[in-house]
């Protein structure tokens, strides 16, 4: 390669600077390769820019961080990969996660919504370092956190013992930025719009930063304020249907049978097009009676719509000032706002026992998938048949219009110094206060058809399954009658903690210690749970339920400015029926609407709702945390390492209510209770340099999950006719985990490596049900007739209590580069990809015996590949993120009654023209190919996948388009 001289075109001293920049980091002393890095210098800075600087400083921290570390950083500032940070970890080897309402989120809206090597719900969340939490959960649900806001995002797979505890998964770190991390004056704004191709709706996004840094004397000072807010308004259409094995003995109704049973509907009698499906013991027939059995798990489907909108409001603020050369002192704030806000819009359906032109197709329902084979014995086969389409005759309808707000709230204020008294000794401190709040408050008004109506319901096995209607007219209000008012999840969460830490590092000069840090942390956190939830307020004339009769009924037609339609394109029409009925309108159930409209329900005033007493919770936690670690190298630095240790100390109160029947009046008393426990926390990792760029890596540390809240509630409910009761057990202990780490990397550039990784955690202290004979203090003793195996007086309590021990392991290959070697256009292409195979052991109780089942959340098999182009004017990337099968919320007892999600993948693409050196123009699109977490019957393992569709979605494609301004830098 000849010479660059320095008047050649600035495009083309740039890209020649980032070509030779790009090959020194693999000189590993070649002379023509550090000759060449060292003509470099001659010509004007280098600048690198966009995807890949992005890509260079994610390699460098995992590179040189001695843990076992994966980050992404923002290409910009406020531009991170994707518009949902949850989507954006999904990019991470061996992080998976879920998209529902059409984005990156949890489907329970609580916690990080992540499985981290295959561990759902145990994952410790950071920003800037500190803890950082959802009001509610020990994790900070990621789907709430401000895309705009984050610098980068790092997740330690193995934490060191540095580290604050808490999260056997793993720990995610988010980044912000501060005012020392830009040169001078900088800033940045940016709008986009975003339209989702179902929904039919644009929504806005804006984003704005300014930061400065200026002398004040000898030192410094910096300011840095951001501001992003987003708003997104996507559909859910989804189509639930039942569990179970739905078996059914199907009656011709031309037959003999059906003709001398007068309980049958007598207008079919003779008709060959119609059978009656009656309800079957199975065990009760032979074998091959039984393969003529049909079931119809999954077939009766509803039809729901869902509108979710989400408005995420965020803030971040940073003082900087290094009076002196050797201490910096600092205040940083950062605020974040999410509201999650559903209306949803159900026709329920019931099907009749009566189906025309039934058709069935061959389909073996065992006892296995039944129930696991209860009983033990052959796995007999309880039915031959599934439904596969039929229309039923005279069924019913219902429609409920509902509406969830919830509103979650973390603000964290922190302040600190950081001294260098002399050049081997740093002294950090920091103190930090974290307040957040989340309410869930869903209620729903749900109607009824008119008496003597009633439709027919065509149906056919499909994804999505075919629908068809025929009736009354589903959208007429002449139709509909009220029922009833529900607020039947109205839940309170208030959290706050207080937290301050010293961390101290010494260098050395010179041996096989090169360090030591050594820190302390003390906190304390503050938890609080209220539930406001009742339900079952009869919307009628006379405050009754509704009669059979209906003559206390309240018509649709007389509230016509309570009610409106369902959209008209659910599914996009692609199940045959296509929406449009009738519900009441969910906005209206806001306020006091309801409650002023039907003043005999007995709704409470939104104002002073009545409280739950006997759920409220409250707990204080405090811990007490040092640690030790040292760094470590020999043999000329061809071994690198740390070895630390953590102490942690906890110490929890928890307070709860309980009713007491001792007395001759009932009354709601007070229970709490202490625990405390200490943990001893080691970790060690050590990195073997076969060249300054190859090197092999491995990892141990010991980490712990506290367990949640609501299972340490110290209160205990009981039946007395039957003698059982359940309760929490403030008594339990943390999982805790030893995990593993052999990983192999190769970097053969400043942002390409490849690597190869292999997993194992060894984890204790599951949590099972289990039962014990107490004497209850709160309640009288046991004289029932019914016997709980327990001596005289005493009930059976089912408590939760830390008994089994489990396990994580894995693989994950991941790899990314730049083609910059290659001549012309061909260089500024670039793949990114990783591949991740993961499996676990999960001990749990179903049905009186220990079942071995995998993660809730966790596909066995996940990856994603990335195509790159990044020239001075043009940036893309083009992703494809797919994972396998997954058991949804948990394992079923039954597995008939369980849902998996089938493995699907997902399209994301974006594209970034630079106007100019300040000016951006970015162009987006999410879930090209429009699939959907749909949910199915059984569960992943043990052949218990039945294949049987019992929840198909649709969530649309989501574009957008956005305009960024940056100056400074």
């Amino acid at each position: 390669m000849g010479s660059i001289s320095a008047s050649a075109t600035p495009r083309r001293r740039r890209l020649a600077a980032l070509l030779l920049a790009s090959s020194a980091i693999c000189a590993c002393g070649s002379p023509a390769l550090a000759a060449a890095a060292d003509e470099a210098q001659t010509v004007e800075e280098v600048v690198v820019t966009g995807m890949k600087k992005s890509l260079q400083s994610a390699v460098e921290m995992k590179q040189q961080t001695m843990e076992i570390v994966d980050s992404i950083r923002a290409e910009d500032i406020g531009k991170l990969p994707d518009s949902n940070v949850a989507e954006t970890l999904t990019r991470i080897p061996g992080v998976q996660g879920y998209r529902y309402g059409g984005e990156g989120a949890s489907p329970v809206g609580s916690g990080s919504g992540l499985t981290i090597r295959g561990l759902s719900g145990q994952t410790a969340s950071q920003v800037d370092g500190r803890a950082y939490f959802t009001a509610g959960s020990r994790e900070f649900n990621i789907e709430s956190a401000i895309p705009g806001m984050v610098a980068g995002l790092d997740v330690y797979k193995n934490p060191s013992a540095e580290h604050i505890e808490g999260g056997i998964g793993g720990l995610v770190n988010v980044r912000t930025r501060r005012p020392f991390d830009f040169k001078g004056l900088a800033g940045s704004a940016a709008v986009t719009a975003r339209y989702n191709d179902l929904a039919k709706s644009t929504q806005p996004d804006y984003f704005g930063l300014i930061s400065n840094r200026w002398k004040v004397g000898d030192g410094e000072m910096g300011l840095l304020l951001a501001f992003n807010q987003q708003r997104s308004f996507n559909r859910s259409d989804n189509s639930p249907g039942p569990g179970g094995t739905q078996l059914r003995r199907p009656i011709r109704a031309d037959s003999a049978e059906y003709a001398a049973n007068t309980s049958l509907n007598r207008a079919y009698v003779g008709r060959s097009d119609v059978t009656y499906l009656a309800d079957v013991d199975p065990l009760t027939l032979s074998a091959a009676d039984r393969q003529n059995l049909v079931t119809l798990a999954g077939v009766t489907t509803n039809v729901f719509q869902e509108d979710i909108r989400r408005v995420r409001k965020g803030f971040n603020g940073a003082f900087q000032w290094k009076p002196s050369s050797n201490l910096e002192l600092y205040v940083d704030s950062t605020y974040s706002y999410y509201l999650y806000h559903q209306n949803y819009r159900f026709l329920t359906t019931a099907d009749s026992r009566y189906a025309q032109n039934l058709k069935t197709v061959p389909f073996s329902l065992t006892e296995g998938l039944a129930n696991r084979n209860l009983n033990g014995g052959e796995d007999a086969v309880l039915a031959g048949q599934k439904f596969a389409s039929g229309t039923f005759l005279g069924s019913g309808v219902s429609s409920i219009g509902g509406d969830e707000h919830r509103p979650y709230t973390t603000w964290v204020l922190g302040t600190g110094a950081k001294w260098t008294p002399t050049d081997r000794l740093s002294v950090d401190f920091d103190v930090s206060y974290v307040a957040a709040k989340q309410t869930q408050d869903n209620r729903a008004v749900t109607m009824a058809p008119r008496n003597g109506l009633a439709w027919d319901i065509t149906r056919a096995i499909g994804v999505p399954q075919s629908l068809a209607i025929s009736g009354p007219d589903l959208a007429s209000p002449a139709t509909w009658v009220f029922r009833n008012y529900d607020n039947g999840t109205h839940l309170v969460y208030h959290d706050q903690g207080l937290a301050g830490r010293v961390d101290v590092k010494y260098d050395l000069d010179s041996g096989f210690i090169q360090d030591i840090k050594v820190g302390a942390r003390v906190s304390s956190t503050k938890s609080k749970f209220s539930n406001f939830s009742y339900g079952g307020r009869p919307l009628t004339t006379d405050g009754q339920a509704l009669n059979a009769a209906q003559s206390n009924a309240i018509f649709a037609t007389g509230a016509a400015d309570l009610v409106g339609q369902s959209p008209t394109n659910w599914f996009d029409g692609q199940a045959g029926y296509s929406g449009g009925y009738l519900v009441f309108t969910p906005d209206m159930l806001l306020d006091d609407n309801v409650r002023n409209r039907f003043p005999l329900a007995g709704i409470p005033a939104d104002s002073s709702i009545p409280e739950n007493l006997l759920a409220q919770r409250v707990q204080q936690e405090k811990t007490y945390a040092a640690y030790a670690v040292a760094d470590f190298a020999l043999l000329d630095d061809k071994v690198r390492g740390s070895a630390g240790v953590r102490f942690v100390r906890t110490e929890l109160t928890t307070q709860g209510r309980v009713l007491d029947t001792t007395g001759a009046v009932p009354a709601i008393v007070g229970s709490s209770a202490d625990t405390s426990y200490t943990n001893v926390l080691p970790t060690f990792n050590v990195a073997y340099y076969f060249t300054p760029d190859t090197l092999l890596r491995f990892g141990y540390g010991k980490g712990l999950t506290r367990p949640s809240s609501g299972d340490l509630t110290p209160s205990i409910t009981v039946n007395s006719f039957t003698g059982l009761g359940n309760g929490g057990n403030p008594n339990l202990k943390p999982f805790t985990a030893d995990s593993f780490d052999l990983s192999f990397e190769k970097y053969f550039s400043s942002n390409g490596y490849a690597s190869a990784a292999l997993f194992y955690k060894k984890i204790d202290g599951f949590v099972l049900g289990a039962d014990t004979c107490l004497t209850v203090p709160n309640a009288p003793a046991y004289t029932g007739t019914i016997s709980n195996n327990c001596p005289a007086g005493q009930y059976r309590i089912t408590t939760s209590v830390n008994a089994e021990k489990g396990s994580a392991k894995g693989v994950e290959l991941a790899a990314q580069t730049f083609f910059d070697f290659l001549p012309g256009q061909f260089k500024n292409f670039g793949v990114q990809g990783s591949f991740s195979y993961v499996k676990t052991e999960l001990p749990v109780m179903l049905s009186g015996r220990r079942v071995v089942t995998r993660q809730p959340f966790q596909s066995n098999i996940s990856w994603n590949v990335a195509g790159l182009y990044e020239n001075d004017l043009v940036s893309a990337r083009l992703v494809y993120t797919y994972r396998s099968d997954f058991v949804l919320f948990g394992t079923s007892a039954n597995p008939i009654d369980g849902r998996y999600i089938k493995g699907y993948g997902l399209l994301d693409a974006s594209v970034n023209f630079n106007l100019n050196k300040s000016l951006t123009l970015s162009l987006n699109a999410s879930n090209l190919l429009n699939k959907a977490p749909n949910r199915y019957v059984g569960e992943p393992d043990n052949g218990y996948d039945s294949g049987i569709l019992r929840q198909g979605y649709l969530n649309g494609r989501i574009y957008s388009v956005g305009l960024r301004y940056r100056f400074g830098g």
